[in-house]
């Protein structure tokens, strides 16, 4: 497949048109599964490894869960577009920089995917736009149901289905949330939050997951336990949680309206001079600045620019998609100027007032 398809029209979990998509991005259900018969990634040889990437292959074609599916063979892509993917959040980073056969899977709206011989021999996954536990986790677990009795997944009546690492056994189950909490950030009562999640057995990691740091204020919050827990608890607890944290950024974002109104929209329209007008920008810089126009859209101080557009710089500026869209590497100084160009492209046209 060429990605070129994709850079210019981000997947659907990015539309912007979920449930509370002013602060929550999107929501994620990953499952992990190993197939029996087979050993644990780390155990098997490469034509154990090219045997199971063939047979997840056939049960995923045989199945109806999966409509307009495209393959990757990630042991022959470039770089570039393993990092593409990982941008797309369609693959980890860990699967990216693996060795020897592995592949991704994926819907051509990207709300569907599994991942081939990453840590496990299968991790799938479903993406929605806004707050949809409930809606993503039907999803996967009709996929989870087709594709069970084809590939007849590792499973112990006392442990669970089996994976490679013991905190995944179990469901198997992994339900996260991705936010935006910038007035948390602004207010400095991020921490607080983070501790009252922490209680609740729940985790919070960067943009891409475990191992990353927060950026442009986003964070996932994911639970971190999944044996002696059946799949409605985990969700309950999220269920439970994700409210109460969008009601502290919205009454954040209430607060600062309110008592530091100079303050907000001199942040908000600072950043948004920068991007229309900036030459060449840093990653990390195009993220803090994107987070504040982001919130100033959402509390009606930029018109004539809707979250998806915004959701949209945020991706397509990052390194890979530069790149798949040069068509070739870049230098750093070059992303940085292409970074800029891509943004200030975009901003010109949108209606802004």
């Amino acid at each position: 497949m060429d990605l070129h398809e994709l850079v210019n029209s981000p997947g659907q979990w990015l539309c912007g048109d979920g449930p509370e998509s002013g602060i929550v991005i999107s929501t994620r259900i990953r499952l992990a599964r190993n197939i029996a018969g087979y050993p644990f990634l780390k155990r098997m040889t490469g034509d154990q490894r090219v045997d199971l990437q063939a047979r997840v292959r056939k049960a995923v074609d045989e199945s109806a869960a999966l409509k307009s599916i495209a393959c990757l063979n990630l042991e022959t892509a470039s770089h570039m577009d393993r990092q593409f993917l990982v941008e797309r959040h369609l693959i980890s980073r860990e699967l990216a920089a693996g060795e020897g056969s592995r592949a991704v899977v994926f819907s051509r709206s990207e709300a569907e995917s599994i991942m081939v011989n990453e840590e496990d021999h299968l991790r799938m996954q479903v993406l929605r736009s806004g707050l949809q536990l409930l809606p993503a986790w039907q999803q996967a677990s009709l996929l989870d149901d087709q594709l069970e009795p084809r590939l007849d997944f590792a499973y112990s009546s006392r442990l669970g289905f089996l994976t490679a690492c013991p905190t995944n056994v179990g469901t198997g189950l992994r339900a996260s949330v991705m936010m935006h909490l910038p007035a948390l950030v602004i207010t400095r009562q991020i921490e607080k939050v983070f501790q009252a999640i922490g209680r609740m057995r729940l985790a919070v990691r960067g943009l891409y997951g475990e191992g990353t740091q927060a950026s442009g204020d986003f964070y996932q919050i994911s639970n971190q336990v999944t044996l002696g827990k059946t799949e409605d608890e985990i969700l309950e607890t999220l269920t439970l949680t994700i409210p109460r944290i969008i009601d502290y950024e919205r009454k954040a974002r209430e607060t600062l309206a309110r008592e530091s109104e100079v303050f907000l929209e001199d942040r908000i329209w600072r950043a948004l001079g920068i991007l229309r007008h900036a030459r060449q920008i840093s990653s990390e810089e195009t993220m803090a600045l994107l987070s504040a126009v982001r919130m100033g859209v959402n509390v009606g101080r930029i018109r004539g620019l809707d979250v998806a557009t915004v959701n949209h710089l945020f991706i397509g500026s990052q390194p890979g998609h530069l790149q798949i869209r040069h068509g070739r590497e870049l230098s750093q100084a070059d992303r940085d100027a292409a970074r800029a160009d891509f943004i200030r492209q975009t901003l010109q046209a949108a209606p802004l007032n």
